[in-house]
């Protein structure tokens, strides 16, 4: 795992400024690698490659990059790791290609020798961003893995090309200009996330998941046009696994998914450093961990973050679960005091607005984790994979029993949910929850009865999905006029009119697949866990698995209103039904009830009405009536104002234009 950047100019070039440019790119990502630090400038074209390394396979000199081919043709960048580079080496030494040393960069560059870029590019099996330039043809390759777990950001200038591994290597070019992009704003408050390919500065894109670009040089010797090709697609996946659906027995697929999973975790612990998992207690990472013990000589190291407020904490549950399996377990009971810490630094760690407050404690177990190895296998991909959300089953029953009536009646109905404030749904739920039915004991009651009545007050099945991953829907109140008056419409939309799935729970997954998974989980993912310089593997992402998995019938994933039906029958063999048997808790944080405490003054810094002013997005009065009614507890704004508040962040630290 490591951190890339580069650069491609105009002539005339400076050679000294070009690599004290590519030099301070590489340094603003230096938390990525921390093991090593490469600069490489090819004077006659006007392109620079940066790298910094994490030592994760091949520890010796002969990993460091940038990394030539044997020829001397291609010179490479690389972040990631490529699981069947074994597999690949062999038969690329069987070709006559003769290897120097023993690292996965290695066997890409043999990989483009022998196969070229595209051929190359559908055999690789991992998680990767990179760039390779060609020294023959003078042409720059740019490409992301398939699902998107590693970053790649472009920015397109006037006669300059710039890349990395995340925005502030952008940032660090003197040319950069830093300007924001209006549209990112809004999309931002719907989602809490800017959705790719847009980024928060303008004539910036992030590279999308699958994507492979080639840059020519033009006819003044830069970068010419950008011409971006996808090599594989989730939403084709998808689409051809729902036409050739398995129809073997439940024991036959339950064993075809087993050993591709079995697999997958096999090819992610191979690692010339200490390696362990993060083990929540929950069905995904309990699997990832059992599988992992069942293929290990010694007992796997697991690590949990704890929180001593009630309904949030899973600590006692991941270490009941390790202690079945016998692992070396370690846990950590999180503050307000140590979360506060962090928080400031979050601007620092995600380099645009990103608010899924679920990135503290994934900072948090990070860290934990980086105290003792330098890789770690997740569970994250299980939920979007194997039907994981409660709103796939919810939503489309609710759907089902409501959609039929006229819009008025649902209308109204909403209004009733809606008049009842979420603090009041959850003392009734809490106050009744000896004598529910366990799967009605849910945290956080009143935001998923509000979520229920979103999807009454909707016009279509797909509008209702929009509606649920929605924070802020009334953007134009909050947002000034000059960002909230924009074209809204975005990626997703156009997605939904493509689909062709007919059931609304499939619809759902997949346009979790390409939206929520590459630009939330995995963003969150790799942040954090970069930020301590900590490499996340996750096996349920293994492309080849979820191949397989969207040919599976519904039924495999969420049966009589059982999420992740198929996993829970594969972890039974493994651990005892009673220790997994609870409601989905989520890694999430009481940060409602320390925007009232510990968080309260940073908080109201950020929120007042001269920061708010002075920073230019929001509205002031709407934003201190959402404040204030939050603070005296009349209503719970927890999510909606940890989108501005990150919003806020980031403009007070990067002093975007």
């Amino acid at each position: 795992m490591c951190g890339i950047t580069g650069l491609w100019t105009r002539p005339p070039f400076n050679a000294e400024a070009m690599r004290a440019q590519v030099k301070a790119m590489s340094d603003e990502v230096a938390h990525r690698g921390p093991d090593d630090a490469g600069a490489w400038l090819d004077e006659r074209a006007g392109i620079a490659l940066g790298h910094r390394r994490l030592a994760i396979i091949d520890l010796s000199p002969a990993g460091h990059q940038p990394m030539f081919s044997a020829d001397g043709r291609w010179a490479i960048v690389f972040n990631g790791e490529i699981y069947n580079f074994l597999d690949l080496r062999a038969e690329l030494t069987n070709a006559g290609y003769a290897f120097c040393g023993a690292s996965d960069t290695e066997v890409i560059l043999a990989a483009f020798s022998v196969w070229g870029v595209e051929r190359a590019l559908a055999r690789l099996s991992g998680m990767f961003a990179f760039a390779v330039w060609d020294r023959e043809t003078r042409r720059l390759y740019l490409a992301r893995d398939r699902v998107g777990k590693k970053p790649l950001y472009v920015f397109r200038g006037d006669g300059v090309l710039l890349f990395g591994s995340e925005l502030k290597a952008l940032c660090a070019h003197p040319v950069f200009p830093r300007k924001i992009e209006s549209r990112a704003i809004a999309l931002f408050l719907r989602y809490s996330y800017i959705p790719a390919p847009l980024t928060i500065y303008r004539d910036t894109f992030k590279l999308m998941p699958g994507q492979f670009a080639v840059v020519a040089e033009d006819a003044y010797g830069g970068p010419g046009a950008l011409n971006q090709q996808t090599y594989w697609d989730a939403f084709t996946v998808a689409h051809e696994g729902a036409a050739d659906l398995i129809v073997e027995d439940e024991r036959a697929v339950l064993a075809r998914v087993e050993n591709w999973l079995c697999r997958a975790v096999r090819e992610r612990m191979i690692s010339d450093v200490p390696l362990g998992a993060l083990l929540s207690g929950g069905i995904d990472s309990s699997l990832v961990t059992a599988l992992m013990q069942a293929q290990s000589a010694r007992p796997v190291k697991t690590f949990t973050i704890g929180f001593q407020e009630a309904g949030f904490n899973e600590a006692e549950y991941a270490r009941a679960v390790a202690k079945h399996l016998g692992t070396d377990h370690t846990e950590l009971y999180v503050t307000p005091r140590e979360t506060l810490a962090v928080i400031p630094a979050l601007p620092d760690i995600y380099d645009e607005p990103f608010a899924d407050s679920s990135q503290v404690p994934t900072w948090a177990v990070s860290k934990l984790a980086r105290t003792q190895v330098t890789v770690a296998l997740s569970g994250d991909g299980g939920d979007e994979l194997f039907g994981g959300y409660h709103r796939y089953s919810w939503a489309r029953q609710l759907w089902r029993a409501a959609g039929w009536a006229p819009m008025p009646v649902r209308h109204r109905l909403a209004q009733m949910i809606t008049r009842v404030p979420q603090e009041t749904w959850d003392r009734t739920l809490q106050t009744l929850a000896p004598v529910l039915p366990p799967g009605l004991r849910v945290r956080l009651a009143g935001d998923k009865a509000h979520k229920a009545a979103r999807i009454l007050d909707s016009a279509s099945a797909d509008a209702l999905y929009r509606r649920l991953v929605s924070g802020w829907e009334d953007i134009d109140g909050v947002l000034l006029p000059e960002f909230a008056d924009v074209d809204h419409a975005d990626g997703l939309v156009d997605l939904q009119s493509r689909m062709r799935l007919s059931d609304l729970s499939d619809r759902m997954m997949l346009a979790d697949l390409k939206t929520y998974l590459p630009e939330d989980i995995l963003v969150k993912v790799d942040r954090a866990s970069m930020a301590v310089s900590l490499e996340m593997r996750a096996p349920l992402l293994d492309h080849r698995l979820l191949e397989l998995v969207w040919r599976l019938p519904l039924r495999y994933k969420v049966r009589g209103g059982t999420t992740k039906w198929l996993l829970r029958q594969m972890l039974d063999q493994y651990v005892p039904r009673a220790l997994i048997a609870r409601p989905k808790t989520g890694f999430g944080l009481p940060i409602g009830e320390w925007m009232r405490g510990s968080l309260r003054e940073w908080a109201e810094d950020l929120l007042s009405e001269s920061r708010l002013r002075q920073v230019g997005f929001l509205n002031p009065p709407v934003v201190r009536r959402y404040w204030d009614e939050h603070l005296t507890g009349k209503r719970n704004w927890q999510y909606r104002l940890w989108t501005l508040l990150m919003l806020q962040a980031w403009q007070v630290r990067w002093r975007a234009s």
